[in-house]
Protein backbone atom coordinates (compact mmCIF):
# COMPACT_ATOMS: atom_id res chain seq x y z
CA UNK A 1 0.00 0.00 0.00
CA UNK A 2 1.30 3.44 -0.86
CA UNK A 3 1.84 5.93 1.94
CA UNK A 4 -0.74 8.45 0.71
CA UNK A 5 -3.33 5.72 0.31
CA UNK A 6 -2.83 4.73 3.96
CA UNK A 7 -2.99 8.37 5.06
CA UNK A 8 -6.12 9.13 3.03
CA UNK A 9 -8.06 5.95 3.76
CA UNK A 10 -7.22 4.79 7.29
CA UNK A 11 -10.32 4.33 9.42
CA UNK A 12 -10.91 3.12 12.93
CA UNK A 13 -12.00 -0.51 13.08
CA UNK A 14 -13.84 -1.12 16.37
CA UNK A 15 -15.04 -4.68 15.62
CA UNK A 16 -12.01 -6.95 15.83
CA UNK A 17 -11.56 -10.70 16.00
CA UNK A 18 -8.67 -13.17 16.01
CA UNK A 19 -6.13 -13.64 14.71
CA UNK A 20 -3.92 -10.94 16.20
CA UNK A 21 -1.13 -9.48 14.08
CA UNK A 22 1.75 -11.85 13.41
CA UNK A 23 5.24 -11.32 14.83
CA UNK A 24 6.35 -9.92 11.48
CA UNK A 25 3.39 -7.53 11.33
CA UNK A 26 4.04 -6.39 14.91
CA UNK A 27 7.65 -5.66 14.02
CA UNK A 28 6.42 -3.37 11.25
CA UNK A 29 3.99 -1.66 13.64
CA UNK A 30 6.73 -0.89 16.15
CA UNK A 31 9.20 0.17 13.45
CA UNK A 32 6.60 2.68 12.22
CA UNK A 33 6.05 3.94 15.77
CA UNK A 34 9.75 4.57 16.21
CA UNK A 35 9.77 6.95 13.23
CA UNK A 36 7.58 9.49 15.05
CA UNK A 37 8.84 13.08 15.21
CA UNK A 38 11.09 13.32 18.24
CA UNK A 39 12.56 16.71 19.16
CA UNK A 40 15.76 16.08 21.05
CA UNK A 41 15.88 12.38 20.12
CA UNK A 42 14.46 11.55 23.56
CA UNK A 43 12.44 8.53 22.43
CA UNK A 44 9.72 9.53 24.93
CA UNK A 45 7.62 6.41 24.53
CA UNK A 46 7.33 2.77 25.37
CA UNK A 47 4.76 0.11 24.62
CA UNK A 48 3.11 -2.76 26.46
CA UNK A 49 1.46 -5.61 24.57
CA UNK A 50 -1.52 -7.31 26.17
CA UNK A 51 -3.02 -10.50 24.77
CA UNK A 52 -4.35 -13.90 25.75
CA UNK A 53 -5.21 -14.26 29.43
CA UNK A 54 -3.49 -10.97 30.24
CA UNK A 55 -6.55 -9.27 28.68
CA UNK A 56 -8.73 -10.78 31.45
CA UNK A 57 -6.25 -9.56 34.07
CA UNK A 58 -6.36 -6.11 32.52
CA UNK A 59 -10.16 -6.28 32.65
CA UNK A 60 -9.97 -7.04 36.37
CA UNK A 61 -7.60 -4.09 36.81
CA UNK A 62 -10.13 -1.86 35.01
CA UNK A 63 -12.97 -3.14 37.24
CA UNK A 64 -10.87 -2.49 40.37
CA UNK A 65 -10.16 1.05 39.17
CA UNK A 66 -13.84 1.68 38.50
CA UNK A 67 -14.75 0.32 41.94
CA UNK A 68 -12.17 2.61 43.59
CA UNK A 69 -13.47 5.63 41.65
CA UNK A 70 -17.12 4.72 42.28
CA UNK A 71 -17.88 2.41 45.20
CA UNK A 72 -21.50 2.32 43.97
CA UNK A 73 -20.60 1.14 40.46
CA UNK A 74 -23.25 -1.22 39.18
CA UNK A 75 -22.48 -4.85 38.38
CA UNK A 76 -23.19 -4.00 34.73
CA UNK A 77 -20.61 -1.19 34.76
CA UNK A 78 -18.04 -3.45 36.42
CA UNK A 79 -18.68 -6.19 33.84
CA UNK A 80 -18.36 -3.64 31.04
CA UNK A 81 -14.98 -2.56 32.46
CA UNK A 82 -13.88 -6.21 32.67
CA UNK A 83 -14.86 -6.75 29.04
CA UNK A 84 -13.11 -3.73 27.57
CA UNK A 85 -9.76 -5.45 26.89
CA UNK A 86 -11.56 -8.41 25.32
CA UNK A 87 -12.68 -6.36 22.32
CA UNK A 88 -9.55 -7.30 20.35
CA UNK A 89 -7.02 -10.13 20.37
CA UNK A 90 -4.13 -7.69 20.94
CA UNK A 91 -3.88 -4.40 22.80
CA UNK A 92 -0.88 -2.12 22.71
CA UNK A 93 -0.64 0.37 25.52
CA UNK A 94 1.21 3.45 24.25
CA UNK A 95 2.99 5.22 27.08
CA UNK A 96 4.60 8.66 27.03
CA UNK A 97 7.81 8.63 29.07
CA UNK A 98 8.22 12.28 30.01
CA UNK A 99 11.75 13.45 30.76
CA UNK A 100 12.94 16.73 32.20
CA UNK A 101 14.65 18.54 29.33
CA UNK A 102 15.61 22.19 28.94
CA UNK A 103 14.41 22.42 25.31
CA UNK A 104 11.68 19.77 24.99
CA UNK A 105 8.61 20.45 27.13
CA UNK A 106 6.35 17.72 28.46
CA UNK A 107 3.64 18.56 25.93
CA UNK A 108 5.99 17.88 22.99
CA UNK A 109 6.99 14.54 24.45
CA UNK A 110 3.37 13.46 24.94
CA UNK A 111 2.57 14.57 21.37
CA UNK A 112 5.57 12.55 20.12
CA UNK A 113 4.17 9.45 21.84
CA UNK A 114 0.83 10.21 20.20
CA UNK A 115 2.57 10.40 16.84
CA UNK A 116 4.11 7.00 17.56
CA UNK A 117 0.60 5.64 18.18
CA UNK A 118 -0.61 7.19 14.93
CA UNK A 119 2.30 5.63 13.07
CA UNK A 120 1.21 2.25 14.39
CA UNK A 121 -2.36 2.86 13.22
CA UNK A 122 -1.14 3.73 9.73
CA UNK A 123 1.16 0.69 9.62
CA UNK A 124 -1.74 -1.50 10.76
CA UNK A 125 -3.99 -0.16 8.00
CA UNK A 126 -1.24 -0.61 5.40
CA UNK A 127 -0.97 -4.29 6.40
CA UNK A 128 -4.72 -4.95 6.44
CA UNK A 129 -4.83 -5.12 10.24
CA UNK A 130 -7.87 -3.64 11.93
CA UNK A 131 -7.07 -1.07 14.60
CA UNK A 132 -8.76 1.49 16.80
CA UNK A 133 -7.31 4.03 19.25
CA UNK A 134 -9.17 4.21 22.56
CA UNK A 135 -8.59 6.14 25.75
CA UNK A 136 -11.40 6.88 28.20
CA UNK A 137 -11.21 6.97 31.98
CA UNK A 138 -8.90 3.96 32.18
CA UNK A 139 -6.19 5.88 30.33
CA UNK A 140 -6.09 8.50 33.07
CA UNK A 141 -6.64 6.38 36.17
CA UNK A 142 -3.86 6.23 38.80
CA UNK A 143 -4.77 2.66 39.86
CA UNK A 144 -4.53 1.45 36.26
CA UNK A 145 -1.22 3.27 35.76
CA UNK A 146 0.19 1.64 38.90
CA UNK A 147 -1.16 -1.78 37.89
CA UNK A 148 0.52 -1.49 34.49
CA UNK A 149 3.80 -0.53 36.11
CA UNK A 150 3.98 3.10 35.01
CA UNK A 151 6.32 5.42 36.84
CA UNK A 152 5.34 8.90 38.05
CA UNK A 153 6.72 10.49 34.86
CA UNK A 154 4.75 8.28 32.48
CA UNK A 155 1.30 8.77 30.92
CA UNK A 156 -0.95 6.45 28.96
CA UNK A 157 -1.52 8.03 25.57
CA UNK A 158 -3.51 5.28 23.90
CA UNK A 159 -4.87 1.79 24.06
CA UNK A 160 -4.53 0.50 20.52
CA UNK A 161 -6.86 -2.42 19.88
CA UNK A 162 -5.58 -4.61 17.02
CA UNK A 163 -6.89 -7.64 15.20
CA UNK A 164 -8.68 -8.86 12.14
CA UNK A 165 -11.59 -6.70 10.98
CA UNK A 166 -14.87 -8.47 11.70
CA UNK A 167 -16.48 -6.89 8.64
CA UNK A 168 -15.59 -4.88 5.59
CA UNK A 169 -14.00 -1.52 6.37
CA UNK A 170 -16.13 1.57 6.08
CA UNK A 171 -14.98 4.28 3.71
CA UNK A 172 -13.19 7.25 5.16
CA UNK A 173 -15.30 10.41 4.91
CA UNK A 174 -14.15 12.85 2.25
CA UNK A 175 -13.26 16.12 3.94
CA UNK A 176 -12.37 19.30 2.08
CA UNK A 177 -8.95 20.55 3.18
CA UNK A 178 -9.96 24.14 2.45
CA UNK A 179 -12.53 23.91 5.26
CA UNK A 180 -9.65 23.63 7.74
CA UNK A 181 -6.91 25.79 6.17
CA UNK A 182 -6.63 29.56 6.24
CA UNK A 183 -3.91 31.89 5.02
CA UNK A 184 -2.38 34.14 7.64
CA UNK A 185 -1.00 37.40 6.28
CA UNK A 186 0.31 38.92 9.46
Amino acid sequence: MEALDALFNRVSVPRLVAPAPTAEQRQALFRAALRAPDHGQLRPWRFLTVEGEARQRMGELFAEALNIADADASPEALNKARGMPLRAPLLVVVIACVQVHPKVPESEQVIAAGCAAHGMLLAAHAQGIGAVWRTGDMAYDAHVAKGLGLSADERIVAYLYLGTPERELRRAPELAAEDFVRVWNG
